[in-house]
């Protein structure tokens, strides 16, 4: 039972029948929003719950501020302000009022209010009040947050006018320490990705053009998609002191002179589960990695006859309390039961379109034989009768070793797809001339990445925009060998990813 429209028939569409089918999430009355449904939701949930940790484990406390934010912040930093302002939502009004019986907006407001973006500016001006001394440094702060860009081309969980993400905001008493900072935190975000998603990436830095606006250096993590596109899955900004200058984040040092701090940010959204999606799904819908699924192991009853009901579902709940005992990734397995008057097969049908890890379903012969009937989400057609114990002691190695294929298929995909053997101006234009298109088991596509030689040169931008590619960065390995811009083909140096990306 695949989904209406599949991978090779239309990518976008099959994407987008997937976040349907799968009953992640749908398009909002609200224009450009979306409603997050409980399994996307749950998902979110679990990336925020073991993110949090990874921020708790680097020191790193949580703190919220308004989505509010004066106008006049954003003048302070002209750059960040230009950098963000096709997107700004603006608040004008404070009340609504009455006009030949018609609602209209009423109580202009003195100075015009941004709804949050981004949080640089209004977590500045705090930090400018926190911090007085080097002694109060460094500041290490993290944000859970909605925030809402005016996004002209929706999709969901890619890019929606409101989306729910994570922002991390930090002052520190040196440049060199603040760097340190950005990067690590862009070592948690490959960590997220390759070992919680099971979606593997590329570590770099964005060229000079392609920025957080008001950033010195901006970092990043790129993943495949099926098609061989890639998506920014995280950034990290070393800010140096720009934020603070405009903010007036000054400090006593040592040597009990006045200094501006060394900022970062860095945030991850929503916008993961739309990688994860484009990452892992197929045919017949999402596919979860355990460590993020909201529920690993799904308990379905098999039931035909009425008097068979008490002694089924008393043995589905004597296994679902003998799997919560289990403690995979320091923690209880996840588990459902699905207890919903539909036909067994119904219920097998949507959890597979959910992409639930482990789907088991158990009837009266079942509880007889003291087993279950096992049905994996990485085979789908295929099931084992296992007996309840067997069960029970090995669920835990059966998720990790899911979350461990899952991870080593799309690793296979990165790798077979990343082209280096492009080396001249005409190659690289014949080879992005053809489309974008699924990667079928991880095998080489037509169009992915290509890695090659750049001259850093500013005027390639407009090249790449005719082409409809860019430079989704410079890998933080560099290779310092000499070769030929693939886009000039002038003598360079840096090694940098190209792609088509969404």
């Amino acid at each position: 039972m695949t989904v209406k429209t599949t991978r090779t028939e239309n990518y976008p569409a099959w994407y987008q029948c997937v976040v349907s089918e799968s009953d992640m999430a749908e398009n909002s009355a609200s224009p450009g929003c979306m409603v997050i449904k409980p399994w996307g939701y749950g998902i979110w949930e679990r990336i925020r719950d073991l993110m949090d940790e990874e921020f708790r484990e680097t020191d790193h406390e949580n703190a919220y501020f308004p989505m509010f934010i004066p106008i006049s912040f954003f003048r302070k930093e002209a750059e960040h302000v230009e950098g963000f302002a096709k997107e700004m939502a603006v608040v004008t009004h404070s009340r609504l009022g009455h006009k030949d019986g018609i609602l209209e907006p009423d109580g202009e407001l003195e100075e015009p209010l941004i709804v949050r973006p981004t949080s640089e500016t209004i977590i500045a001006d705090s930090f400018s009040k926190w911090v007085k001394s080097y002694r109060d440094l460094p500041v290490l702060i993290n944000q859970w947050a909605n925030v809402v860009r005016w996004e002209m081309r929706p999709r969901l969980f890619l890019r929606t006018r409101e989306f729910l993400w994570q922002e991390g905001h930090t002052a520190h008493a040196s440049a060199e320490e603040a760097e340190t900072e950005a990067k690590r935190m862009l070592e948690v975000y490959r960590k997220t990705s390759e070992e919680f998603l099971a979606m593997p990436v590329i570590q770099g830095v964005k060229p000079e053009y392609d920025k957080f606006p008001g950033a010195v250096d901006t970092y990043c993590i790129e993943a495949m998609m099926q098609d061989g596109k890639a998506l920014q899955a995280g950034t990290s900004h070393f800010l140096g002191q720009n934020f603070a200058k405009s903010q007036n984040i000054c400090f006593i040092n040592k040597d009990n002179k006045s200094e501006y701090a060394y900022t970062t940010s860095w945030g991850v959204s929503t916008r993961l589960i739309g990688g994860l999606i484009m990452t892992h799904a197929d045919d017949e819908g999402m596919v979860t990695p355990p460590r993020v699924a909201p529920y690993q192991v799904i308990l379905v009853p098999v039931i035909k006859k009425a008097e068979d009901e008490q002694k089924v579902m008393a043995y589905i709940e004597e296994v679902a309390c003998a799997l919560k005992k289990q403690m995979p990734f320091e923690e209880k397995i996840r588990v459902k039961i699905d207890k919903r008057l539909k036909q067994s097969v119904d219920k097998f049908w949507e959890w597979t379109r959910k992409g639930a890890p482990l789907i088991c379903e158990i009837g009266p012969r079942d509880v007889e034989n003291n087993g279950l009937m096992v049905k994996s989400r990485l085979k789908v057609g295929e099931k084992e009768l296992v007996a309840k114990d067997e069960f029970v002691a090995t669920v835990a190695q059966r998720l990790e070793n899911m979350q461990h294929e899952m991870f080593e298929h799309a690793k296979k995909r990165l790798d077979a797809n990343i082209r280096t053997d492009i080396t001249t101006p005409e190659e690289f234009r014949d080879y992005f001339s053809q489309a974008n298109e699924w990667i079928e088991d991880g095998k080489v596509g037509k169009v992915a990445f290509v890695k090659g030689k750049w001259c850093g040169d500013a005027a390639t931008e407009e090249i790449l925009k005719e082409l409809k590619i860019s430079i989704r960065c410079l890998p933080l390995e560099q290779s310092g060998t000499k070769g030929k811009c693939l886009i000039t083909g002038k003598e360079a140096t840096l090694d940098v990813i190209y792609a088509r990306s969404y």
